[in-house]
């Protein structure tokens, strides 16, 4: 059962959804028509630079639109589960603040701040 106060949270993240979806079609969209043209049109080999640039930068857009896409498909997945709102690493409820900011949130501040330091290297 979705809480009361999570409940626009999961309207959002299912509005986020869409929206997501949508814009990784337009990127495979424009990536599909590229990729139906005969041969290269162009000439220099500033110009294919260029190309294969844009082409990487749609590639690394697709990529962070699949990840993103990923992260609101588990947060929904939680609101099935009863664990909404938990954090993943202690068990503890997020607060409130944080996933009205980032509703796909996994974990609370404070695991969120060790998290950072033992990527840093800080932690023992």
């Amino acid at each position: 059962m979705v809480k009361k106060q999570y409940r626009a949270l999961k309207e959002k993240l299912e509005t986020d959804l869409v929206r997501l979806k949508e814009q990784l079609d337009q990127v495979r969209d424009i990536a599909g028509e590229e990729n139906r043209r005969e041969g290269s049109p162009y000439g220099k080999k500033e110009e294919e630079a260029a190309e294969t640039s844009e082409i990487e930068n749609r590639m690394a857009q697709e990529k962070r639109l699949l990840e993103q896409i990923m992260e609101i498909e588990n947060a929904l997945k939680k609101f099935d589960n009863d664990t909404y709102g938990l954090c993943e690493r202690c068990g503890q409820p997020i607060a409130i603040e944080r996933l009205e900011v980032i509703p796909q949130a996994k974990l609370c501040i404070a695991c969120k701040a060790a998290r950072a330091k033992e990527v840093k290297g800080f932690a023992a």
